[in-house]
């Protein structure tokens, strides 16, 4: 019976493959080639180079979407809501950043909504220009972060790149902006992860001197913290103060 139905799935698995064969004889081909004969034009090579700089945008758009939004703020935040509960894998890990990559496209709608207006519904009907509508399309976020960097952070970056003080806002450089922006998003993330940690860490402290007090030395004070965390977390209605917060903070 076992080397029948081995058989058996041999013979599918061909008819698989003699299928998936077929198919793509009648496919079109798809081919994507810098250089060759057909690149000796200038349009050509300007055409090759923008698919060269598509594909470059997309490779980064991860650490565009960590760094350049406010991804990095809220989950720096959540984690660190996880480790002053003293709960070390609840949530996991996907939950977290799922929520917080969630959250961060609420926050930043209005920002893709301002792009979508100003840079690519125009460069798709055609009314603009590559670089109008690059320049219409880093203009929203520019905004953004400069909104959300402090005036310190920007002036060390700038200092250390012996860049001069810009007189407007387009004029400062992406590459001062962004480093600064990210500074500044870790220590309002650390700030915000303190003023969580203060009241669990409270409650530490009074229940370790409870404990010591009634002679209970050998018991871990963790253990008994634990579940009176997570009830005093779920009585004050922790995760929607901690979410409310996040999102009011890029207010």
């Amino acid at each position: 019976m076992r080397r029948l139905s081995v058989q058996i799935l041999a013979l599918l698995a061909a008819c698989a493959l003699l299928l998936v064969s077929a198919e793509a004889a009648a496919l079109p081909r798809l081919d994507i080639s810098v250089g060759g004969p057909d690149a000796s034009g200038p349009a050509q090579v300007s055409s090759a180079l923008k698919i060269l700089a598509a594909l470059t945008i997309l490779s980064l758009a991860p650490a565009i979407l960590m760094l350049m939004t406010s991804f990095t703020r809220i989950v720096i935040v959540l984690f660190f809501v996880r480790q002053s509960l003293g709960v070390q894998s609840m949530p996991p890990n996907q939950v977290l950043v799922g929520l917080a990559l969630l959250l961060a496209l609420f926050v930043m709608a209005p920002v893709g909504k301002q792009i979508h207006s100003q840079a690519l519904a125009p460069y798709l009907a055609g009314q603009i220009s590559d670089e109008k509508a690059l320049e219409a399309g880093v203009a929203p976020i520019r905004g953004f972060m400069l909104q959300h960097t402090r005036a310190k952070d920007l002036e060390l970056l700038l200092e250390m790149t012996g860049t001069a003080q810009p007189q407007s806002a387009k004029e400062v450089p992406l590459h001062v902006l962004v480093p600064a922006f990210v500074l500044s998003e870790l220590t309002a993330a650390f700030h915000m992860g303190f003023l969580i940690f203060v009241p669990f860490l409270v409650l530490d402290f009074v229940l370790a001197s409870v404990l010591m007090s009634m002679g209970m030395v050998m018991l871990p004070p963790a253990l008994i913290s634990l579940p009176l965390k997570v009830m005093l977390f779920v009585l004050v209605d922790g995760w929607h103060l901690v979410v409310a917060s996040l999102v009011r903070s890029f207010a």
